[in-house]
Parts: structure tokens; sequence; C-alpha cells
């Protein structure tokens, strides 16, 4: 069965979660002729947040800091990650298992003093 545009209906929602999480609900709606549930899963981050992240190493000599990365949804996640910046190096994919914590092995590797 393919619905196109003309048979969809608009169900508005507003959610206002008090704190990050994973949050299940459902909804019930009925008629004369059917009954239908749908079950709803929303999945709620904390703020964006920035970091900085400061490395300081002799030219040639390699530092590697371990980002933390927690995975609070409900589903294994498959990360890819895109470095810029010149001397930086790190995996191009990582997985983190849900309700795990991955470490990210970001490596600063100057070739010259900068």
């Amino acid at each position: 069965l393919v619905l196109d545009r003309s048979d969809a209906v608009e169900l508005p929602m507003k959610f206002i979660p008090q704190y990050a999480g994973c949050y299940h609900c459902q909804i019930l709606l009925k008629s004369s002729c059917d009954v239908r549930v749908y079950e709803i899963e929303c999945v709620v981050n904390t703020d964006h947040a920035e970091a900085e992240l400061e490395f300081l190493t002799p030219a040639y000599q390699a530092v590697i800091q371990d980002i933390p990365i927690n995975n609070m949804s409900s589903q294994d996640w498959k990360l890819e990650a895109i470095l810029e910046g010149q001397d930086f190096y790190g995996l191009p994919q990582i997985n983190v298992g849900l309700g795990e914590t991955a470490l990210y092995p970001l490596m600063f590797k100057p070739i010259t003093e900068c």
C-alpha cells in the first residue's frame, strides 16, 4: 500500500522534555470503524556543548586525547569522523553500543612548530 501526500493527515504534537534521555509514548486513534496505536520514541540529547582541546607537544612527537562519546539512545551508533586541520589524525569510523561510552582517540602530531 502506497499513500501519496493527499492521503496524509497531520497530527501536530508538542514535546517538552525536562531531561535528556529516551522517552516512549503511545498515541491511540479511534474512529467508528478503526483503531490504531502508534508507538513513538523520542531521544533527547543535552544542549549543544562546545569543547576546546589544547595540545602541547614538541614537533614530531604525537599526543593523543581520548574523547568520550556517550550513547544514551536505544540503538547502536556507527559514527563517521571528519577531521579538519593540519596534523590531526583519528579513526574514520567508531561504533558506540547503546548505553555505552566509547573513547575516540584524537592524535595531534605536528611536523613543524605551530
